[in-house]
Parts: C-alpha cells; structure tokens; sequence
C-alpha cells in the first residue's frame, strides 16, 4: 500500500488540535498509529519497517504493532508506554490534524498536562475491560482545568469483552456520573477496537447496536471554539532584537487579538505607550498581524521593553499583580512547601522568587470536591494564593490559556515543579499599605555606631551553633555592640509554637523567624540567628530578603556521627527511639551550604577560637572594628 500524496494539503485547512490521555496501556498509541495508518499517512517504506519492527518488538501477535508508529523511544518500545509527549500532523480531504500522544504512567502526568495545555479536543481512552480508573479521572480533570471543552469517550479494547452493549453502556454511565461537573460542553462516546479498526474510519459491524459516527468522522466534523475569537491584543515579548545602532524590535509570537501599523500599544508594566511604527517578518513587512504570527514589532518612541514584557492594547490591558490565586498541579517527586521560595514563568517573564502564601485546599480526583490539606504531593491538584517578589503581567486563565498559566521552578535543582491556571488578582486592602518610617534604619544604626547585619549560624542539631553564637554574642556585647541572639528553640515557645517539624513547617519556622530578624535589622541591630535550616532555598531565601551586605552565612560544620554522640538535648535518641519524626540527619535531609561566607569546622578548633574567626570574618566584611 501507498500513502497517496498530500495533494491536500494543511495549508488554509481548518486545523484540529487534540489529545490522547487516559491510563497506561489503554491504547493510546495504538489509535493513533490507526488513524494514521487508515487516513492513508504512512509509506510504504515506513510500512515496511512497521511490520518489521512489529516483528521484533510487537506486542500484537503476527499483526502490525500500530503504537510503534509513535512510541519513537527506545524506553518506550522495550516497556510498551509512551514516555514523552509525541505530536504526529496528518490530514484528510475535510480537516488538518494535530495530536499529542501523551503518557499514560502517572509518573509523567507533566508531559500529559503540557500536551493537554495545546488541545482543543480530548480523547479519553477507557480500556473497556478495566473501566474508569483514578488515572481516568485525573486526566479528565487536567483537561477540564486546560480550558478543552470536548471530549471523545472512546471505549477501547471492546473486542476483547465480545463487542458487548452493556459494558459500553456501563462504562460511559460512570465516565458521565463524573465529569458531569466538569465544564465539558459535549461527550460522545464511541466503541472501539483500535488494533482491528472498530469504529475509527468506519462503522463496524460487529457493533450493530452502535449508531453513532465514527471516531473519524467525529473528528472531521466537530465544531471547537476559537480560543483567541474577541480577545484583546497580548504581544509577550521574547526578544528585543537590536542588530545595530539604527534597529530596535520586539520579537515574539501574538498570543491573542491582532495589531496593525499605526495602532496604539501600551506596555504592560510601566503603562507607557507608543505606537506601532513596523511589523516586520522573514518574508517582509506586514500591515497587520493576529494571533499565532511571529513577528518584530518596532514602535514610533524609544520607551523602555525588555524580554519579558507585554505589549497590549491601552483599552482593554491585562491585569498586572503580585499575588494572584490560582489551581496548580504538582509534578514533582518532593512535596509542595508553603513558604518555601520558587521561580516563576509567567509567558516570557521570570520571577526568580516567589511563593505559595496560602495554600486553600486540594482537590480529589474521584469527587472533584474540596479536600483540606497543608501541602500537595506528587501529581495532586490544589487551589492556592500564589505570592511574587515582583507583579506579574497575565489574563485569568478561563479568559486567555495563553497569558494565563505558569509554571514553578525549584530554585535550586532548576526542575519544573508545578504547574498553575491563574483565577484571579489578589487586590492588597488599603488597609494594610506599607507605613513609611520617618527614622530609618541607617539613622537608627548610626545613632548605635555600628552596621546592622544578620549572622546565620546553620549546621546540624549538636554541631555547635548555639554555643559558637553565645560566645560571638558575648564578645560583640563587650566591645559595645547592640545585638541580639535570635536561637532556634526560643521561637517555637512563643511565636512557633503551632509549628511542627514536617518539612512544610520547618519552611515556616525559618520564614518567621527571618522576618523577625528583618525587623530587627531595621532597628539597627547586629542580629545572630542559630537555626539548623537544612534546606539550602530557605537560607537563600533569607539571603534574598535583606540583601547580601547585611547577610553572614556560618556553616558549623560537624559530621552527624559527631553531633549524634554528642546529643545534648537527647534528640537523637528519641529520634532513633522513633519518638521523634522527620529528624534532620537521621529521616530529614540536611542540605549543607556549598560556599558559607564562614565555614567553622568544629572538630578542628575550639568555640573559643571558632567565634573569634567570626569576629574576624565581620571585620573584613567592614561590619565592625576590632580595635
């Protein structure tokens, strides 16, 4: 067999963009290969090769293997799964297809949610000898919260429950006694069997109590709604191209609405204006340009753009906010923190900080109802007020998928963490605007005749920390400096004392007590703090907060079978005892600071002289005076 030549091309075809998700090894793949194969998209070399590998790594008998058309990885074909997301085009006389064959593991719900992210359509594949699964459910609810509004409900594997009615009837009652409260503005279920071609081109016979079209045909026939249709102007700017001294332009991708020459533009941030002078292209200046169109875009004034920016239109702009809420899916193996400090992408724009502020509630897969939770773990899904260190330029996701999402970033591995749909801004009260200060911090610190500075003491529970920072604060004190000692216990009597020691409350613990000691900064003071604070991303955080000229970080370095011999508060043995959880060093991880500004090794020196190394470290810093 031939594949007939693309005498009918994609171009100015209406274009269908849809998703294959449900469980592992409900034949997701394998429909794909199908269509592709009875749409006449294969050649004969590639059909050759087909049966070939088929052969050797099938897992069909003596037939053609059709999930090996897409399952293009090596991992993929030796374990029958589809691990990355596989995006195949093909086209038939009535419409251009895209599909994202998407893994059905719920390791990689990731790569299901960023196929999804692009769909119009989904197809939700139900091995009709298992029935609707919690994997089922979870991508059903993924895709609800994308923005897909259509869904084909193809009951795969009816050949092997004999074509039978009741099973397709009892299956799509429950698919439709769950997404009910989904959002989805059509399901059409179909019975299939995509190894031998039930229902995909045509209708077969060995269903003869099925009268509805076949997943093809569905597929050609489908009415989706423009997503971008009556949607205002958003221009993020991935470049600023400046070739030389005479060129400045804005490259990037339209992701809604449409610009002309002439028209006026505003920039989201700084609300400046201007208007566009040129479109430029590849293939040469446009008039005007819509949403999809990668273009440069130079405008008629020199205002300030950068990477990151958005161009909109100055009648309808987006909303610009430093907390916004938003449902996140959670994609790593490490638990969400609340507290805890993340990057953020928002389109083209970084956040190199940011934070979860409050985390409301996750939500159940199987119900789709509200759950109270402290965190989310791998794959789950929540509702959350997402906090940024600086505002944020977006369109509530239900209104713009393309502004609309973002994704999180563990600052310190650099992995894609989470996911989010914005809902809405956080508006700040009036009520609680910053209260400017007429004494500062510099006269404050002057009036003492010193530099404020905090001092953080981190390393293992018995590594020394407390005894190091008594002595310095002792010597500090004695040559008339104003400090004070912020110790890791003290807090959790008072201000920490709801406080557990999961790794979502030691995020918290070191949140609070950094505040604290930021106050205390501004008061003029040299604050030393003694926490054991194993995650790197919290110091950072800290760090962060007040600067790098007013931060020391100590790393009291003592190797655990040290600080465990020591003991002196027994804490270690409870630990072992079991009495005691999430113990750092022991079940806890300790995360140990790859370049302190002080690293004090204690079984090399006395505290005596460990301190006066610290002392002198401030010295050189210019922190104090050691005369």
């Amino acid at each position: 067999m031939e594949a007939a030549p693309f005498v009918a091309e994609a171009d100015g075809k209406d274009q269908l963009r849809f998703i294959t998700c449900g469980s592992v090894d409900d034949g997701k793949s394998t429909l794909i290969g199908r269509l592709l194969h009875d749409s006449k998209m294969i050649y004969e070399d590639q059909l050759q090769a087909l049966t070939r590998d088929s052969a050797k790594q099938g897992t069909t008998g003596g037939d053609i293997d059709f999930a090996l058309l897409v399952d293009g990885l090596q991992a993929e074909r030796e374990q029958g799964i589809t691990i990355d997301v596989a995006y195949r085009f093909f086209t038939t006389p009535r419409r251009s297809f895209m599909v994202a064959d998407t893994p059905g593991h719920e390791q990689y719900t990731r790569n299901m949610a960023t196929g999804a992210s692009n769909a119009q359509l989904a197809i939700i594949l139900i091995d009709a000898r298992k029935g609707v699964l919690v994997q089922t459910r979870r991508h059903s609810f993924i895709c609800s919260l994308l923005g897909i509004r259509h869904v084909l409900l193809a009951v795969n594997k009816i050949d092997l429950v004999d074509y039978r009615k009741d099973v397709f009837d009892g299956i799509v009652h429950d698919y439709l006694a769950f997404a009910s409260e989904l959002g989805f503005t059509s399901i059409i279920p179909v019975p299939i069997s995509a190894r031998y071609g039930d229902n995909i081109v045509k209708r077969s016979g060995n269903t003869d109590w099925y009268d509805g079209p076949p997943l093809l045909d569905y597929l050609e026939s489908v009415e989706v709604e423009s997503e971008t249709a009556g949607l205002p102007f958003r221009f993020p700017v991935q470049w600023v191209n400046r070739p030389n001294l005479d060129f400045r332009g804005y490259a990037g991708t339209i992701a809604s609405g449409s610009v002309a020459v002439g028209d006026k533009i505003v920039v989201a941030h700084s609300a400046r204006s201007s208007r566009v002078r040129r479109i430029v292209t590849y293939d040469g200046d446009l008039a005007a340009a819509e949403a999809g169109d990668a273009v440069t875009i130079t405008l008629e004034d020199e205002i300030d753009v950068s990477r990151g920016d958005m161009l909109a239109s100055p009648t309808q702009p987006p909303e610009i906010a430093d907390r916004f809420a938003a449902h996140l899916i959670w994609m790593d193996e490490e638990p969400m923190v609340p507290g805890r400090s993340y990057a953020f992408r928002i389109g083209t724009q970084s956040i190199a900080s940011g934070s979860i502020n409050r985390f409301k509630y996750k939500i159940d897969v199987d119900t789709c109802e509200p759950v109270a939770a402290a965190t989310l773990n791998f794959n789950e899904i929540g509702f959350c007020e997402v906090a940024t260190v600086l505002p944020a330029s977006f369109d509530p996701y239900r209104v713009n998928r393309r502004t609309g999402s973002f994704i999180m970033i563990d600052r310190y591995t650099n992995r894609t963490v989470g996911a989010g749909m914005i809902e809405f801004p956080l508006r700040r009260s009036a009520s609680t605007a910053w209260q400017p200060l007429t004494i500062d911090k510099e006269q404050r610190s002057t009036l003492k005749h010193q530099k404020p500075c905090i001092i953080w003491f981190t390393g293992f529970s018995g590594a020394g920390k407390s005894t190091i920072a008594n002595i310095v604060d002792q010597k500090l004190f004695a040559r008339s400096y104003h400090t004070m000692l912020l110790d890791g216990d003290n807090p959790r009597h008072g201000l920490n004392r709801d406080l557990l020691f999961t790794k979502a409350d030691r995020v918290e613990n070191i949140r609070r007590a950094s505040e604290v000691a930021k106050l205390m900064l501004e008061a003029g003071l040299i604050v030393i703090c003694s926490f054991v604070s194993p995650y790197k991303t919290d110091r950072d955080m800290v760090r962060k907060l007040v600067g790098n000229r007013e931060f020391v970080e100590v790393f009291v370095d003592t190797p655990i079978d040290e600080c465990v011999r020591r003991d002196p508060k027994g804490l270690y043995a409870k630990a072992k005892s079991g009495k005691i959880k999430n113990f750092t060093g022991l079940d806890a991880p300790y995360e140990a600071p790859n370049t302190p500004d002080v690293h004090l090794k204690t079984l090399d020196e006395p505290p005596e002289q460990l301190a006066n190394r610290v002392l002198d470290a401030l010295a050189t810093q210019g922190i104090i005076s050691m005369k």
